[in-house]
């Protein structure tokens, strides 16, 4: 594939080379291989796992394709992924559109474990694809731990959390894989539930749950550019990168000195306050700005309107609305503007939920 340029400032130039490789090369077990005590499950586990909402990174210039972190904060939705596995002797089954992305996690997983069976893998999505609500996190992490459910359960949460950043991938149209970005925001939410904060190297900082009863509405602009592949790369490691340069400092404060004690004190208004203040600062601004102004239009509107939360997430175009108004409220209010509620939800404050048949 063709080298991508990275731009962090006048002196700061370097060339990144995406090289696909097939499932099952490029593994990285962190260390946690084992012998661990298998105990394979004669009956199918499914894992569901929530979607996310992607409200920013913190320092784009910590990540890259090949070095999960940067640091995030987002939060866990109602609407779900699930995958179902039952222990078969060898081999890989898989019934899912993509393939490759579901092979690679999988052998990432038997390698570490050290399990010589196979699995028959069948997985759902929201289908709701590259609008930044996170479908392959949240499918990979309910693959992770339906497998490790039906092996005995030989490694924690937070070790399958950290493989999946780790090996996190992208299928390429030939059937290989790529390295994909990973803050480790999408699977700490959707593991634990709630609203989350991560740091570098995908440490989980702080968890707490978030707007307890209110409605989440997602509304999906329309739009004419990519979110995914070479343009997110272009817009992450280039743009988005530089503005962290100035902005990533006042970002960790806002969340460290205002958002957590607004969450401790279930403020939904300050939280949308903070997050409102995050939409024209550092990487988020590049974000935003890749769909054109027009979505701080929309947003604004929003705000004006008195929604009490109002953020794009990741690299959009999703606008996410938490609010204690009515479906009919919101949209009408969105009618004005020629949106309209694509997703009608609630905050998921349990995470991951894994039952065994």
């Amino acid at each position: 594939m063709a080298k991508m340029k990275i731009r962090g400032g006048d002196l700061d130039l370097v060339e990144y080379e995406f090289q696909p490789f097939l499932p099952g090369e490029c593994i990285h077990t962190l260390g946690f291989e084992g012998e661990y005590k298998l105990e394979p499950s004669s009956g199918s586990v499914t894992a569901t796992a929530p979607g996310r909402i992607h409200l920013t990174v913190l320092d784009m210039n910590r990540f890259a394709p090949n070095r999960p972190g940067g640091g995030g904060v987002g939060f866990a939705l109602q609407i779900y992924c699930s995958a179902r596995v039952r222990c078969i002797p060898s081999g890989l089954k898989i019934d899912y559109s993509r393939e490759p992305i579901i092979r690679h996690f999988a052998m990432v997983f038997c390698r570490t474990v050290g399990y010589e069976g196979g699995f028959e893998i069948a997985v759902k999505d929201h289908e709701k694809k590259h609008v930044g609500l996170g479908s392959t996190g949240s499918v990979l992490l309910a693959l992770g731990h339906a497998m490790n459910t039906a092996l005995g359960s030989p490694l924690s949460s937070e070790q399958i959390r950290l493989l999946l950043g780790h090996n996190y991938v992208e299928e390429t149209e030939d059937g290989r894989v790529v390295n994909g970005f990973e803050t480790g925001v999408g699977p700490a939410a959707a593991s634990y539930g709630g609203m989350a904060i991560t740091g570098d190297e995908l440490s989980l900082v702080y968890r707490h749950s978030f707007a307890e009863g209110k409605n989440v509405f997602v509304a999906i602009p329309p739009t004419v550019v990519s979110s995914a592949g070479r343009t997110e790369f272009d817009l992450l490691m280039n743009r988005a990168r530089n503005l962290d340069y100035q902005d990533r400092e006042l970002k960790a404060y806002l969340l460290l000195m205002d958002m957590i004690p607004a969450l401790e004190r279930s403020d939904l208004k300050k939280i949308g306050d903070i997050i409102w203040e995050i939409e024209f600062r550092g990487s988020k601004r590049a974000e935003v700005e890749h769909h054109g102004f027009e979505i701080y239009r929309y947003m604004s509107l929003m705000r004006e309107s008195g929604l009490e939360f109002v953020g794009m997430s990741s690299v959009g175009p999703s606008i996410a609305i938490v609010t204690e108004r009515s479906r009919g409220e919101v949209a009408s209010l969105l009618e004005k503007m020629g949106l309209e509620i694509a997703i009608e939800t609630k905050v998921d404050n349990q995470g991951l939920r894994v039952e065994c048949e």
